[in-house]
């Protein structure tokens, strides 16, 4: 189980990357995430910053 932190301007949280479903853009150059089984978060970057950080090793 890959655990990655996420920056949000709320908290910080640490998602299970095999659990993201989706990613979106969102607003103020945020970007949203989809969570199996979970409300969707906004967090900070870009869907491309974000999708890098999914998929590093």
């Amino acid at each position: 189980m890959k655990f990655v932190k996420l920056e949000s301007r709320g908290g910080n949280y640490l998602v299970v990357a095999s659990n993201v479903a989706w990613l979106r853009i969102g607003e103020n150059g945020q970007t949203q995430v989809g969570i199996v089984g979970s409300s969707s978060l906004l967090v900070t970057g870009t869907m491309e910053e974000v999708a890098a950080k999914l998929t590093a090793p």
